[in-house]
This record gives C-alpha cells, sequence and structure tokens, in this order.
C-alpha cells in the first residue's frame, strides 16, 4: 500500500521542525518547488525542494530532502535529519509558494476567469513532496484563521456544505511573476486555448503591469484578436506601452476599421508613428478611414470585404472561399461589382450553398442592391439593418464605387446604447 501524507501550506506555515533528538531547529516560513520536471514528477505535480527556515533571527533556504512531514491526528509534525543549506542559483531557480503563488491571481482555465489562490494542497509520497492542486474557495480562507473546521461543525448542523474548489496544479497559470524569471512561453501555454474575448476579460481584471507581461506572451493573430475584443482604455494602454515595432506587427493583423478607432485614441504624434511603422497597404487603409468624422458610416466601416465580378462560377467563387479562409462576418454579404469597382449586385452565402455549381453569379446576384454612402450619418444604419434584416451593408461613394461594408456586429453595441438614451 503506497504511503501518502495529505497537507495544506497554510498547515505548515509557521510550525517548528524538530532533529532527530526531538529539539526545535526553526520556525517554517516558506516551500520551494522546482521550476523543472524531474525523473519522478508527474507533469500535474510540482516537486518540494526546499524549504525556508527561520533560526534565530536569521533565515535561510535548506534542502527539503532531509525534511518528513508527519500527520498524527490532523496534526502535522515536521522532522529533519540534517540541514543541508541550498545555493543560491537553486533558489532562485525555484518557485516560492508563499511569496510567489499564495494570495495571488490565477487562470482559471475553466471558469475562464482570475481566481485567488487562499491555500495550496499539497502530498507526500515515497517519492517526494509535491504540490497537487490550489484552493480557491472559502474553505481555503477559513482554514488559513484557522475556523475552518468549527463553522464546518456549526453548518453541519443545517445540512449545509461549503464547496470545495480547487484548480489542479497542471491547470495553475500564475500571472503575478514579477520577481521571477521564468519563460512566458510556458507559464502562459494553456493561456493560448483560451477564446480571445476571455483572455480579454482577465486581461481588463489584471493590473496594468501584469496585463502587458500577458499580452506580450501571446503571437500575434492571438494578440489581434484579443486586442480586438478589449476594451477603448485597455486598447489604448497596450498599444501605448508596447514597443512600436511590435505594435505595428499586431495592429497590421486587426481589420482596418478597429485599427482606425484604436488609433483615433491616441496622440497624434503616436499614431503617426505607428503608421508609418505598419506596411504601406495596411497604413493606407487605416488612413483613409480616419479622415471620416466620427459619425459618418464611413468611420464605422470595415474595408474587409470580398466582391467577385458577375461572370464568376459559383465554383469559381466557392474556390475562392476555401483559398481565402475569410472571417464569418466578410460572408455576410458578397458583392457584385465592375472593374472600375462600380457596386451592382449582392449575394448571400445561402444564395452560393444552394446555387448549382455552374451558374454564374449574375444568375444568383440581386441587382440594385440596398446600400450606404460613405459621407452618411451613422444613425442612417439603424434604419436600414432593420428594415432589411441584413448581417452587413455595402457602403459606396457617391460615384457608386464600393468603398466597405458596415457590419452589423460593430454596431449593434452602439444601436443598444441609442435606445437606452431615447427610453431616458
Amino acid at each position: 500500500m503506497t504511503s501518502l501524507t495529505t497537507f495544506y501550506l497554510s498547515g505548515i506555515i509557521g510550525k517548528e521542525a524538530f532533529d532527530a533528538d526531538g529539539e526545535a531547529i526553526g520556525f517554517i516560513r516558506d516551500l520551494l518547488v522546482s521550476s523543472m520536471p524531474t525523473e519522478n514528477n508527474d507533469p500535474g505535480h510540482q516537486l518540494v525542494t526546499g524549504v525556508k527556515l527561520r533560526i534565530n533571527k536569521e533565515i535561510h533556504c535548506y534542502s527539503f530532502n532531509s525534511f518528513r512531514v508527519v500527520k498524527a491526528r490532523e496534526m502535522l509534525n515536521v522532522s529533519c535529519s540534517e540541514l543541508i543549506e541550498m545555493g543560491r542559483e537553486e533558489v532562485e531557480n525555484g518557485l516560492l509558494l508563499v511569496e510567489n503563488i499564495l494570495d495571488k491571481q490565477i487562470v482559471d482555465l475553466n471558469g475562464r476567469k482570475l481566481v485567488r489562490v487562499n491555500d495550496i494542497r499539497l502530498v507526500t509520497l515515497p517519492t517526494g513532496t509535491f504540490t497537487i492542486a490550489v484552493d480557491i474557495g472559502i474553505e481555503g480562507l477559513l482554514r488559513r484563521i484557522g475556523i475552518a473546521q468549527p463553522i464546518k461543525r456549526i453548518l453541519s448542523l443545517f445540512k449545509i456544505n461549503i464547496p470545495a474548489k480547487f484548480i489542479l496544479w497542471d491547470d495553475v497559470q500564475a500571472i503575478d511573476y514579477s520577481n521571477l524569471n521564468i519563460r512566458l512561453s510556458k507559464s502562459y501555454a494553456k493561456l493560448h486555448t483560451l477564446h480571445p474575448s476571455d483572455i480579454a476579460d482577465i486581461l481588463e481584471d489584471l493590473g496594468k503591469k501584469s496585463s502587458m507581461s500577458v499580452f506580450s506572451a501571446l503571437d500575434e493573430e492571438k494578440a489581434a484578436d484579443v486586442l480586438e475584443e478589449l476594451e477603448t482604455h485597455a486598447q489604448v494602454h497596450i498599444v501605448e506601452n508596447l514597443p512600436v515595432d511590435k505594435a505595428a506587427d499586431v495592429l497590421e493583423k486587426m481589420p482596418a476599421d478597429e485599427v482606425a478607432d484604436i488609433l483615433d485614441e491616441l496622440e497624434d504624434d503616436k499614431a503617426e508613428l505607428l503608421l508609418k511603422e505598419m506596411d504601406m497597404e495596411s497604413s493606407q487603409e487605416v488612413r483613409e478611414l480616419l479622415e471620416y468624422d466620427d459619425d459618418m458610416v464611413g468611420s464605422i466601416m470595415t474595408t474587409d470585404y470580398l466582391s467577385f465580378s458577375a461572370d464568376k462560377t459559383v465554383e469559381d467563387v466557392l474556390q475562392v472561399l476555401r483559398h481565402k479562409k475569410p472571417e464569418a462576418a466578410e460572408l455576410y454579404n458578397l458583392f457584385v461589382t465592375e472593374k472600375n469597382d462600380e457596386l451592382i449586385g449582392t449575394f448571400n452565402l445561402r444564395d452560393l450553398v444552394l446555387a448549382e455549381p455552374t451558374l454564374s453569379i449574375n444568375e444568383i446576384m440581386k441587382s440594385e442592391p440596398v446600400y450606404l454612402f460613405d459621407d452618411q450619418k451613422a444613425r442612417a444604419i439603424a434604419e436600414i439593418v432593420s428594415k432589411y434584416n441584413l448581417l452587413a451593408v455595402p457602403v459606396v461613394d457617391r460615384n457608386n464605387l464600393l468603398q466597405g461594408m458596415v457590419v452589423v456586429d460593430d454596431v449593434v453595441e452602439d444601436l443598444i446604447n441609442e435606445r437606452r438614451t431615447r427610453k431616458r
């Protein structure tokens, strides 16, 4: 039968450690875990390699190999056969649980939110002592102040249980590593699995310094998606504090209308610096959008759209879509233009899928399409969208040349706010 002892960090911190003769050595201040996997280290656990002891008035870190933790009647006893002081490099390459994890914010990957670590659960096996989970529940707080058991006994009289809330160590993504030299690619690897909007929520809950660390660890594609989901004030903070070349690389991967909205909030000098750093094509698209007044349709439209000539077949268009793999919003409405970009028709994905592959776009398109002028007042969008039940409306200039489209996703929040204002 495997011998094991489970205990909590709060139960061992402040405890006295004793030598083989039962004489007190010192008080436990912290536990150190290895930052690198070992032969006996399960990927979901972290091996405890050191212990910080206060002996008289001095604090030093000693190897945990000579320490033994035993639980008797819910009381922990810590004994030490030999004090072996750890080297400075060993300590610096490890992770102190009290100093760097306890009471810190971590990402709950399943709950997709930031939570606070109230306690840490550990287990002692024949192969060593390991961290196995963090306690993020109310019981962890009660345990810390020593009233968990009395409270649980009282609540049991009313058949009320305090729900346990743990996150397995393998799912822990520590955020506040300001004093540690930890590889971001390793620390934040699982953060990449979350939806951009979830990461955006997490960044907005973090402090400014920590949010920059997390954002900087994202690859450019993910960073662009996350930046798009952030609130305006958070977008500005991120862009202003990133190196110009890094910020420009991220902005190039965003829709031009989103970039224009962000740059519109920056100082003119900073915006111009970023535009010059971006590639010419992306920069030019953004500059054209910035020329529109904020209350014009042109300031809201996106220049990411798909247009085809009328003589293309259904199969031709499907092949283009398979090759380009456009974003979902680009498929809300597809446009038909002449060689000079004059808008002559529209069709949607349903029209395309249901049509015979050999049919020409001219045969399935809707001629005389509904559209908006780029210099119209933005309030005209609500009427067009609601009247014709459109997900995307083409935007043309006064010469009927296609300039972009307004996607309902981009205006729905403004429409809701406008409706609330009217009710007041």
